[in-house]
């Protein structure tokens, strides 16, 4: 739920409840003062009776009127006054307020009854409620009209910061842009996100650069390991006496190899130095990649199944051939013993799925550097993936992962054509 919309339920249910609580304190502080009202004009009345009882020794004339009636009778005791509602049945039942009290004629005791109408009180409540009821209404409504229009405004500097960091990559050589705002707290988080992307970009441009430079300089040592490697297993005395621990070394090597020239491969496609200006032939790529792997294919006793559309897309050859193989090459590494590889081109998508005993991936760690399953007995550089992602990104591909039926799935979504 949206800040904006929890604030706005909020703030009308607060409303809603204040106004009841108010509403119901109204209506019983006004109907007491109404009722209090009617009660003067009863004890008016019962003043001028006993007045005229005092003045003339008896009860004046009964004169009953559509909101007023009086009636005496005799009593044989005296008792308080007491004011109640009651309802005389007329051409319709109507509500009264009455007094009751006793009055003294002529040393025989009456007890006098005087009712007035309540109707013109009630009509006077009702018409009250529904002006309140209208007016809070109105409120409300005015309200939540101005909650919109007034607080969207006050908010929209926020949902443009917003819109900026999710359009916005640590890998961009410019810095992220704000729009002006007159409110301190978005203008102190801009700057707060201004500084921190900042200190981001520095740390992963230098990052990037390290990465590019320790990948160079390892690129001499590395040939000199290599050229001295060869000139100690061609000789064969050696050989026999150190053939296991040379072996060794050599995969190391080959490792360290593959290491390096993925990293350099990472600092080339996040320098952005491949044109992607070839129409490359994704059919003929997989294809080649296939056979390319078909001895490895062969020695696992894995089945291929391709069902390939032709599909040309604005590539690069170099990075078309990367993309496929590394994901070819993880599909027959991380595969089971005859299990199976199902391979998908389309011209909007290249899907491959292989069968595994391996679990689902960890998205979180998904495309993560130099991660490798735990579960996995492969070696590898833990880059395959990492260098496809980035790949993507800079083509403007999307990369999904699923794994459906006890199988992984790779999807990549070419760029739909501007």
């Amino acid at each position: 739920m949206k800040l904006f919309a929890k604030y706005n339920r909020l703030n009308i249910l607060a409303t809603i409840v204040i106004f009841v609580i108010g509403s119901c304190t109204f209506y019983l502080v006004l109907n007491y003062i109404l009722v209090r009202q009617v009660d003067s004009g009863l004890v008016s009345e019962k003043e001028e009776i006993r007045t005229f009882n005092r003045l003339h020794g008896s009860l004046p004339e009964i004169v009953n009127t559509k909101d007023q009636i009086i009636s005496y009778s005799q009593a044989d005791k005296i008792e308080k006054t007491t004011y109640s509602n009651v309802t005389i049945k007329k051409k319709h039942k109507e509500a009264f307020r009455s007094i009751r009290f006793n009055v003294d004629v002529a040393g025989q005791n009456y007890l006098v009854i005087v009712s007035r109408s309540l109707e013109e009180t009630e009509d006077l409540q009702q018409a009250i409620i529904v002006v309140t009821i209208i007016m809070v209404a109105l409120i409300l409504l005015v309200s939540y009209v101005i909650n919109r229009l007034v607080l969207g405004k006050l908010w929209q500097p926020f949902y443009d910061t917003i819109s900026k960091i999710q359009n916005y990559s640590i890998a961009q050589k410019q810095e992220i842009a704000f729009p002006e705002t007159e409110i301190d707290e978005f203008t102190l988080l801009n700057r707060s996100i201004a500084l921190m992307t900042r200190r981001a970009q520095d740390d992963y441009q230098s990052l990037k650069e390290f990465t590019g430079h320790a990948a160079h300089e390892i690129q001499t040592p590395l040939a000199i390991m290599r050229n001295r490697l060869d000139m100690l297993i061609q000789d064969e005395a050696l050989l026999q006496q150190h053939a296991q621990p040379l072996v060794d070394i050599e995969k190391a090597v080959n490792r360290l190899s593959k290491l390096h020239q993925s990293l350099l491969l990472l600092t080339k496609v996040e320098h952005r130095q491949f044109l992607l200006d070839e129409e490359v032939e994704m059919s003929k790529v997989v294809r080649d990649k296939v056979y390319e792997y078909r001895e490895l294919v062969h020695t696992r006793s894995l089945n291929i199944d391709t069902n390939l559309q032709e599909t040309k897309i604005l590539f690069h050859q170099h990075l078309a051939e990367i993309l496929v193989g590394n994901l070819l090459s993880n599909a027959i590494r991380y595969n089971v013993k005859e299990g199976g590889i199902f391979i998908k081109l389309t011209n909007e998508r290249l899907e491959i799925a292989n069968t595994s005993s391996l679990q689902a991936i960890d998205k979180q760690h998904l495309f993560q550097r130099f991660y490798r399953d735990p579960m996995g007995k492969e070696e590898g550089t833990g880059l395959g993936l990492t260098i496809v992602k980035q790949i993507c990104d800079m083509a403007g591909f999307t990369i999904g992962y699923k794994f459906v039926e006890d199988m992984h799935v790779f999807v990549v979504t070419f760029r739909k054509p501007s």
